[in-house]
Order: structure tokens, then C-alpha cells, then sequence
């Protein structure tokens, strides 16, 4: 789940299996580092876990609103989609992730995402972290 506001990864789930329990995990996550009376929009693609009933009771029980584009046109998830092809660039091609078993690629995600949340500063951001630009803000501490 990425912040729009800054690219932020504010929550993740890997596995060896797309579930709606990894989606369901990370949504909740997510809500929970939101301030109180926070109502963002949650923009995802048009996959089966964004659909079905958990999800949707998830999202109302957290006042989140929806965002889904028309199918075969995905700008709502465009965010994540960068993120991807950023982590395969930076991270999964130099570390010839093939050579790995697939614990060692979930704990290479996770400093992955580590460095990109702390490390990785962006131009938008004024050359700094996300967690640098909201240290700035004051959003965090």
C-alpha cells in the first residue's frame, strides 16, 4: 500500500501466494497508521481480492473510499505499478533473485522496502527519503 502523498510504502504483505488474506492483511495495516476521522481513497486494479466481500467490509469498516478504473485501463494503480518496476530495477535484477530460495527473496523485499522508505531519496521530495519528507512535515517523528 503506497501514499500517494510521498510514495511511501505504508504497508506490505509477501507470500508465496496472492490470497485475499495477504490483501486483507495489508489493508488493515494500513488503516491503522491512519489519524483518526482519515477517509483516503484506496485505488487498486480490478483484481478478484478488491472485489470480493472481505475487502469491501474492510474498506467500510475503515471509511476508505474506493478507486477503481475500467477494466484494461489501470491508472488508479499506476502508483503500485511503478513501485514494481522501481524494486525489479534497483533490487531484483542486480540480485539475480533466481538464484535465491524464496525465503532469502522475502527478506530481500523487506530491506528493499527499508531502503526505499528511509534511504531512497526522491527529486520530488526536495532529494529527500519519504520518511525524510515527513520527518520535515512534522508528519512523523
Amino acid at each position: 500500500m503506497i501514499d500517494c502523498h510521498d510514495g511511501k510504502i505504508v504497508a506490505y504483505t509477501a507470500g508465496f501466494h496472492p490470497n485475499a488474506e495477504l490483501a486483507n492483511r495489508m489493508l488493515a495495516e494500513a488503516a491503522e497508521t491512519l489519524p483518526d476521522n482519515a477517509r483516503p481513497v484506496v485505488h487498486s486494479d480490478r483484481g478478484c481480492h478488491y472485489r470480493w466481500p472481505g475487502w469491501l467490509e474492510l474498506m467500510e469498516r475503515y471509511g476508505l473510499i474506493r478507486s477503481m478504473s475500467a477494466k484494461g485501463c489501470s491508472p488508479d494503480n499506476a502508483a503500485a505499478e511503478g513501485f514494481f518496476g522501481r524494486m525489479k530495477t534497483e533490487s531484483v535484477y542486480p540480485e539475480h533473485w533466481e538464484k535465491r530460495t524464496r525465503d532469502e527473496v522475502l527478506v530481500l523485499i523487506d530491506e528493499y522496502i527499508h531502503w526505499y522508505n528511509h534511504e531512497r531519496i526522491k527529486q520530488s521530495l526536495g532529494w529527500m527519503s519519504p520518511v525524510q519528507y515527513r520527518q520535515s512535515q512534522g508528519m512523523a517523528a
